[in-house]
């Protein structure tokens, strides 16, 4: 079977958007006055949770005060996230963050295909909605078929959830399908839905397990922008992971019978 589409996580996988998601957290945590500042390094290590109503609320649960301090915070969680929203969508729309390399250009490639484009991700449709108009200008959001987002779904990633609603939305089975991920929580619900899944991980999930995916490349790269030793280390045809080779890659051809191999003789 071929591949009829290809599913995109948003952050981290079609924009390196992680950092714009901290400084908003801390400025909406300022907003409220909590003294709250996530570095670097913390950020990375919350990221392990995925969604940011529930990022937010695993910090505070983390945190060493009474209980009644705890419900205050608690119940502070859906006003901080509003606010987190606006202030990472100021930024978007100012132009602050740009997509990958050679997303646009897979993008294009799978389109004038004749594939479909769909979007399975934790963050919520507004992020979505702003990087994608963004970056992609007016035809950002006309370019997917389906955006399934994370309050969509019960549980979000590393559960299935959010990739089997983008799969019955989009009527296909998995093995029709491709997935692009940058984490570990995103493979592993990727691959929970039966997806054939390309890693291209970030500073923010480098180093993760990323044993369950079908080919990791430290981005998908461009003409302009080579990925240093292609092609011959993963890809055979170019120096950028381009929609024909996704294709074969994804679905290689299966190993000839012992019939097959007699009758080409090369048994």
């Amino acid at each position: 079977m071929g591949i009829d589409a290809l599913i995109f996580d948003v952050d981290g996988t079609l924009a390196d958007t992680e950092e714009a998601h901290r400084v908003a957290f801390n400025l909406a945590f300022d907003r409220y006055g909590l003294g709250w500042s996530w570095s670097r390094t913390e950020y990375r290590g919350l990221l392990d949770v995925t969604g940011g109503k529930e990022r937010i609320t695993s910090y505070i649960q983390s945190l060493p005060i009474a209980p009644t301090d705890r419900r205050r915070l608690l119940e502070l969680v859906p006003h901080l996230h509003r606010e987190k929203t606006r202030f990472y969508s100021s930024m978007v729309n100012d132009g602050g963050i740009v997509l990958r390399d050679g997303v646009t250009r897979l993008l294009d490639e799978s389109l004038h295909a004749g594939r479909r484009l769909a979007i399975a991700s934790t963050t919520s449709a507004v992020n979505v909605d702003a990087l994608l108009q963004s970056t992609l200008g007016a035809r950002g959001l006309g370019m997917f078929s389906v955006i399934a987002c994370g309050d969509q779904v019960k549980q979000k990633k590393p559960a299935p959830d959010i990739y089997q609603l983008a799969l019955r939305t989009l009527g296909l089975t998995a093995d029709r399908a491709v997935a692009f991920e940058d984490s570990s929580n995103g493979l592993r619900s990727a691959v929970a839905a039966g997806l054939w899944t390309v890693i291209t991980p970030t500073f923010w999930t480098e180093g993760s397990d990323f044993a369950k995916a079908g080919l990791v490349l430290p981005r998908l790269g461009d003409p302009e922008k080579p990925l240093s030793d292609e092609p011959g280390r993963q890809l055979k045809r170019s120096a950028w992971l381009g929609f024909e080779e996704l294709c074969s890659l994804a679905r290689p051809p299966a190993p000839l019978d012992s019939v097959q191999a007699l009758y080409r003789g090369i048994a």
